[in-house]
């Protein structure tokens, strides 16, 4: 399953991106927001999306959306279980996955055309965690 949230600078983005994993068959739950309102606030969607995957990490993923991405990126990884990675191309992305089996995507919608996010989520979601030791080490040391 993969969570959907964005506020108002990532709201359009966020919509594209439902559409695209709708036609790639993706489970996903949108987690707002649900229309664009732009005095709402990327905590309140980055929170819900961190709940979600926080219960189950192993299992579940998500995608967050904001401006810079940073804002969701940061509130995201306040939550056991949950890493977070603030991705503007593919190669950040897989290796965010590779090296930091990573289960939340962090993207800015400033930075990231729709074009663009279709490319990095897909090598983000296609893209298997490495498992070496060095890495598992330095997910332990985080956790």
């Amino acid at each position: 399953m993969i969570y959907l949230g964005a506020d108002h600078r990532g709201f359009q983005l966020k919509e594209e991106i439902k559409r695209f994993l709708a036609e790639k068959n993706y489970q996903f739950e949108d987690m707002g927001n649900f229309a664009y309102d732009p005095n709402d606030d990327y905590t309140d969607f980055a929170k819900l999306v961190a709940q979600k995957v926080s219960e189950k990490p192993k299992e579940r993923k998500g995608i967050l959306i904001c401006g810079s991405g940073v804002g969701v990126d940061i509130t995201a990884n306040k939550f056991h279980g949950v890493r977070s990675a603030l991705a503007d191309d593919i190669a950040t992305a897989q290796q965010s996955r590779e090296h930091d089996d990573t289960n939340v995507l962090s993207l800015p919608a400033d930075e990231v055309d729709f074009a663009l996010a279709q490319e990095i989520i897909s090598a983000w979601l296609s893209t298997p965690f490495s498992n070496g030791e060095k890495y598992k080490r330095r997910i332990n040391k985080i956790e």
